[in-house]
């Protein structure tokens, strides 16, 4: 039993900034590469960014430069740092983790949180 709880999300103006906190409870060994992903209405599902254990980080495009992501393995938790937003970063963000439970390794998914970012 493995839960990836995201927090953070909310309403914005253009130009602010949010930060958005994973953290994953349960019962594991540890945990691999995670990653941020995000959805908005009527699109699919895209890649924000990943950060490996070894903390080498991956962005897309279309947020290189503005995003952040960082992790903090005492705590179980990654980041992701959102400057200089604009209104189509507005989406569900989701984080997702690679999780060592001593025998296998398993892909979790958070249920995610809101950016609005609006006037």
């Amino acid at each position: 039993q493995v839960q990836l709880v995201e927090s953070g999300g909310g309403l914005v103006q253009p130009g602010g900034s949010l930060r958005l906190s994973c953290a994953a409870s349960g019962s594991f060994f540890s945990i691999g590469a995670m990653g941020w992903y995000r959805q908005a209405p009527g699109k699919e599902r895209e890649l924000v960014g990943t950060i490996s254990n070894s903390f080498t980080t991956n962005y897309a495009d279309s947020v290189k430069g503005r995003f952040t992501i960082s992790r903090n393995n005492r705590k179980n938790t990654v980041y992701l740092q959102l400057n200089s937003l604009r209104p189509e970063d507005t989406a569900v963000y989701c984080c997702n983790a690679v999780v060592y439970n001593g025998s296998i390794f398993d892909n979790y998914w958070g249920q995610g949180t809101q950016v609005t970012v609006s006037s």
